[in-house]
């Protein structure tokens, strides 16, 4: 079978729409094709072996944490094709010729991953340097508006060979028009994770930068040489501009010893080698806005107790990764008083 046979079989359309539908059930979108699910997950594989597919219209909305941005959710349906277009294909394909320390949005990776390895690269640099040196520490301006999609699909072109995914692959770029991917697709993750693959490479396998990780477009390399930093950094300014891409002007290089932001935590390394992990401020604010509101709509009956005490575990689960007690308890104690309930039992 063709990877395009696969990705449009029965079976995996389906486990497609049982994925997709997570979390996602009381949308009426979701209800609604889950009236004739068999029918419609049918006559979705007879559009895309007859070539008939189109996606339908984005639904656009802002979201304001953790920084204000444009949020373009495909349809229930497109959602389907993504995520068999995603978990049968691009994984295979693409997915694996991504370095260890490329961390988002991969089975097995994410956040508390990347923050892992962080620390294993400071322990390992302090073993072998001790408590001084450089941190170049970086991310791209607008990162996600501005990928370029010509030199997008020659990407895909060099891991993808079917003739009928990479169609479907350009159908969903040119969904857009212009430069950008739609932040709310599953496959915008996947080609933004590729985008800067090849920058990804040159640092680590051919310049043979070690301490050296990213996490979409944010990344960090730390090293005992300042000026070598600063040849690293012409390099990746070379590369990215080529991509048609800007570093943030924030780029910078500074002390080791400052730490470094990355993921949510502020992390040190101390004079002695342990390395200390503290919440960044704006999240420790953050959690406690996102509460507030949530609870605030809990009493007007517009959200259910569960996902409230979901969105609160979730958060203190997160910051148990850093060194937060007295933070965790702090916001344990607030949101007892904001929900009414004897402390030590809210998240029950």
């Amino acid at each position: 079978m063709t990877d395009f046979e696969i990705m449009c079989s029965f079976e995996n359309l389906y486990n497609a729409y049982k994925k997709a539908r997570k979390g996602k059930r009381d949308k009426a979108a979701c209800a609604e094709f889950e009236l004739k699910t068999l029918d419609n997950i049918a006559r979705l594989r007879e559009e895309l072996v007859s070539k008939t597919y189109r996606m339908q219209k984005y639904n656009r909305f802002m979201v304001h944490e953790p920084k204000e941005r444009v949020v373009m959710a495909s349809s229930f349906r497109d959602r389907i094709v993504q995520h068999s277009l995603c978990d049968n294909v691009l994984q295979k394909r693409i997915v694996k010729s991504f370095i260890y320390d490329n961390y988002a949005s991969q089975k097995g990776k994410g956040t508390h991953f990347g923050l892992r390895r962080l620390h294993k690269f400071m322990h390992q640099y302090y073993c072998n340097h001790g408590s001084e040196g450089w941190i170049l520490k970086g991310d791209i301006s607008k990162y996600f508006y501005s990928i370029d999609h010509d030199i997008l699909k020659k990407q895909i072109q060099r891991y993808v060979r079917d003739k009928d995914i990479l169609n479907l692959c350009y159908l969903v770029i040119d969904s857009t028009e212009g430069k950008g991917l739609p932040i709310g697709n599953q496959t915008s993750q996947t080609f933004a994770l590729l985008y800067l693959s090849g920058l990804d490479h040159l640092l680590k396998d051919e310049i043979g930068v070690k301490y050296y990780g990213r996490y979409m477009d944010d990344f960090y390399i730390i090293h005992h040489d300042k000026e070598e930093l600063k040849k690293l950094l012409e390099i990746i300014q070379c590369e990215v501009e080529k991509l048609g891409l800007k570093l943030n002007p924030k780029t910078q290089i500074f002390p080791l010893k400052n730490g470094i932001d990355f993921l949510g935590f502020h992390s040190y390394l101390t004079d002695s080698g342990k390395i200390v992990k503290k919440l960044r401020r704006k999240s420790k604010n953050n959690v406690k806005r996102r509460l507030r509101k949530m609870v605030s709509l809990r009493k007007r009956g517009m959200i259910d107790r569960k996902k409230v005490l979901m969105s609160y575990n979730c958060w203190m689960g997160h910051a148990k990764h850093g060194n937060t007690y007295h933070l965790r308890k702090n916001v344990e104690d607030e949101f007892a008083d904001m929900v009414g309930a004897k402390k030590g039992s809210v998240s029950k």
